[in-house]
């Protein structure tokens, strides 16, 4: 009687779903206008990657840091290396390009030699003057000019490491945005269409390359490089499945409502991410490609069985409603556990693979119910298969490599444990070899002008990642006493030390060059005052005046003189690399700073990014053994048997192994985009597992429980659907080696390769489990009635009409 009203259950929906045609697809098409409707609400992301929880303390000493010193990526800097820069033209050019950048309203402060100032004493006003550097009479004489460089670098020591290399010879201007447009789409709209031109219009006057660099630049491109990609691994993958597709069913009606199917997908992914207000993210932005990868398996999936039950009997009708009574629970669990791959990072405290993780997740589950919907819909209204529709159940390829399997899996079983154990010793041995990458900008597209820039930036001046250490006086106008100042002086000389780190700007560079210039702008004299020539120094200094220099020193202290900012820069390095920096600046700040009168904090993008990648890798394991354990969960429901859950654990988590292995050897390392492949990759291969122990059962039933031939009848019966489905996915997934961005490079290719090993290992070491594990049974004691009928036996009098 239980069996019955399972069996009933999907007849019933077969029934409402071939009876009620019209209406069914009228009301998917309203949903799909629905979604289509939150689009407008659909945005870009603005800033990196966030992988730390929001309560994390980096985090919030970090949004801390925020709050009192406002966005610390708002710097763009403009950097040339050419001997010709300091000639009339060149030097004309460059005073046009830093004055028009100026006047943008979207700049804070422009820090450039064209307007420099220099601070001179004034002993009648007991003060200090800000005076022009550059005499714009004269720059039209190339021995001025020569003058000038000479000057620069040999008598402004507060300007080195910030506006110019002395060693190379590297000019730079500092470009300081508007704090309140930083994460905001008006920043792309000013670097876009605005700071670009002015940089192509100046390379085109003068024959000079310029660099430019910094977190809003690179932000912006990246940002556009991810959009770029979106319709680019949609129309690939798009194209190449569904040629895939066609080369299997050699049917244009097939290939086109499989299409059709995606492209709704496609629009429901991107609705769903609208009506959460969810931004694209470098993770978000892979989804639509995701459906499109997933769901032509369940095209071909539906299809392929559909035209099996059309070729035994003959009956349209029929074979329509066995398509849905027959594999419906099946496809609905092998979607499931695909999604529960994906659902695994909901449980993370990371918002951005939070939002993947469900965008991702609900996009597979209603990609399944529209598959099982339309498939059978758009069927009944075409003619029946004709006969070369159905030849591809008997092509020739597709014989011969089953048969390959068939007799691997009956003769050379004990090869097959072996060569699996080989590759799990080796892969483990490969696994121990994998290190991790906690860097900002190696994921970034490697072949373009901005990445090219960035490198330059770190040879010239050590980077452009800022790293921002803040020292709490606990006591106001307490940054100002020579004790503290004393005390940050020995941090910054560690980390000028470090070589890793930039040249550090803080409020101390500034009280150093107040030194210089009293005493005529000697730069011998670039240091803190003593104990002495601190008062009448600073008392020329209170009566300072303003410039660019002097209010940009005023945001490395905050109001009250409490709190210092010790600002550096930091090349693209890894997380190993990092713990140690930290680890060093924090030996010395504690050393020097003792805690009970001071509070020093570490902080900056940079080192969040670090720490968020940190995160990931210490959740590795707890994300895949929760998709391992919610997939086993799956399985027990569905075939209530122990036994039959490691026999579908060990062939998937064997590619995972293998995955891990090649990592090792090849030097991928683990980062966010990598951590991901496990989880995904695990629920994908799964599907191939539930289809072969959902037919196996069903064969054990028709056989008289006979295993040894029950085994083979299921490698011929879904031996060829899971041998397309994985071609499929491996094709579309490998769209990702498209891309520009190295992460996204790794996934697609690991996972392709994962799957790879998943297929052969379902199709091979599987049945040889089965039959090993099985070997002393006589009947059907581990399959006892399943909670699920996964396989339904339909009667064979159907009376479904449409």
């Amino acid at each position: 009687m239980k069996k019955r009203l399972k069996v009933g259950f999907w007849e019933l929906i077969a029934r409402i779903v071939l009876k009620n045609r019209l209406a069914i697809l009228g009301v998917i098409f309203l949903i799909t206008v629905f979604l289509a409707l939150q689009w407008k609400n659909i945005q870009f992301s603005f800033t990196e990657a966030n992988l730390l929880p929001d309560n994390n303390e980096v985090n919030n000493q970090y949004h801390a840091f925020l709050e009192q010193f406002g966005e610390e990526g708002n710097l763009i800097v403009v950097g040339v290396k050419d001997d010709t820069f300091f000639t009339p033209k060149a030097f004309a050019a460059w005073n046009q390009l830093m004055t028009s950048i100026k006047a943008q309203k979207e700049v804070d402060v422009v820090v450039s030699i064209h307007d420099l100032k220099q601070l001179q004493k004034n002993d009648s006003l007991q003060s200090f003057e800000a005076v022009s550097f550059v005499d714009p009479t004269k720059t039209n004489s190339q021995d001025y000019l020569n003058s000038l460089r000479k000057e620069l670098f040999t008598n402004m020591p507060f300007y080195e490491g910030l506006l110019f290399n002395k060693k190379n010879g590297t000019i730079r201007s500092a470009i300081y945005l508007d704090k309140k447009i930083v994460n905001t789409a008006h920043r792309k709209e000013y670097i876009v269409k605005d700071f670009i031109p002015k940089i192509t219009a100046f390379e085109n006057e003068t024959g000079i390359d310029l660099r430019v660099s910094g977190m809003p630049y690179i932000r912006t491109l990246n940002a556009i490089s991810i959009v770029n990609e979106i319709g680019l691994f949609i129309g690939v993958s798009l194209l190449l499945t569904s040629l895939i597709f066609f080369f299997f069913f050699r049917s244009f009606r097939a290939t086109l409502i499989a299409i059709l199917i995606v492209v709704v997908g496609v629009m429901w992914t991107f609705g769903l991410l609208g009506l959460f207000h969810y931004q694209i993210t470098v993770l978000t932005a892979l989804v639509p490609t995701l459906v499109i990868v997933i769901g032509i398996p369940n095209c071909i999936f539906l299809t392929n069985k559909y035209q099996q039950e059309y070729s035994v009997h003959g009956n349209k009708a029929k074979a329509l409603q066995r398509v849905i009574t027959k594999v419906g629970t099946a496809t609905l669990m092998t979607n499931l556990t695909t999604a529960a791959g994906f659902a695994t990072f909901i449980i993370t405290s990371s918002q951005l693979l939070k939002e993947f993780g469900i965008i991702s997740s609900l996009s597979i589950v209603a990609l399944f119910f529209l598959c099982l919907i339309v498939i059978p819909i758009y069927y009944s209204y075409q003619p029946v298969p004709k006969p070369k529709h159905l030849e591809h159940l008997n092509r020739n390829y597709t014989r011969v490599f089953i048969q390959w399997i068939e007799k691997t899996v009956k003769y050379k079983r004990r090869y097959v444990y072996l060569v699996a154990l080989f590759l799990f010793l080796v892969s483990i041995i490969g696994a121990f070899k994998i290190k991790t990458s906690g860097s900002l900008i190696e994921d970034m597209p490697k072949n373009t002008g901005f990445y090219t820039d960035i490198l330059f930036f770190e040879k010239e001046f050590e980077g452009i990642m800022p790293l921002e250490i803040t020292v709490d006086t606990k006591r106001k106008k307490g940054v100002m006493k020579l004790s503290t100042l004393r005390k940050m002086d020995e941090l910054q000389k560690t980390i000028e030390e470090i070589p890793e780190l930039s040249k550090p700007i803080s409020i101390l560079n500034l009280v150093k060059y107040t030194k210089q210039a009293y005493y005529n702008g000697n730069p011998e004299y670039y240091e803190l005052p003593t104990s002495q020539e601190k008062s009448f120094i600073l008392s020329y200094a209170k009566n300072g005046v303003k410039s660019n220099t002097t209010n940009l020193m005023k945001s490395y202290v905050d109001s009250t003189g409490q709190v210092a900012r010790i600002t550096t820069f930091m090349r693209d390095i890894g997380t190993g690399n990092m713990a140690k920096i930290e680890e060093k600046l924090w030996d010395k700040a504690n050393q020097i700073f003792p805690k009970d009168r001071y509070h020093v904090v570490m902080t900056g993008k940079a080192l969040v990014f670090e720490k968020g990648t940190q995160y990931l890798l210490d959740n590795l394991v707890t994300s895949l053994l929760f998709a391992v354990l919610l997939i086993s969960l799956l399985m027990v429901f569905m075939f209530r048997s122990f036994k039959m859950v490691v026999v579908s654990l060990i062939p998937n988590l064997l590619p995972l192994f293998i995955t891990a292995g090649l990592m090792g050897y090849f030097g991928i390392p683990l980062k966010p985009s990598t951590i991901l492949v496990f989880s995904i990759a695990f629920g994908l291969s799964v599907d191939d597992t539930i289809h072969f122990l959902a037919q196996y059962r069903q064969e054990l039933a028709n056989n008289n429980w006979k295993i040894k031939k029950s085994v083979f009848a299921t490698i011929k019966e879904s031996g060829i659907s899971m041998f397309y489905t994985s071609v499929v996915l491996f094709t579309g997934f490998s769209v990702f080696l498209l891309s520009d961005f190295g992460g996204t490079v790794a996934l697609g290719g690991l996972i392709a390769i994962t799957l790879a090993f998943g297929m052969l290992s379902n199709l091979m070491l599987l049945p040889c489990l089965v039959l090993t594990l099985n070997k002393s049974l006589a009947n059907a004691q581990e399959f006892i009635e399943p909670k699920i009928d996964v396989l339904s036996h339909t009667q064979d009098n159907d009376d479904t009409e449409y």
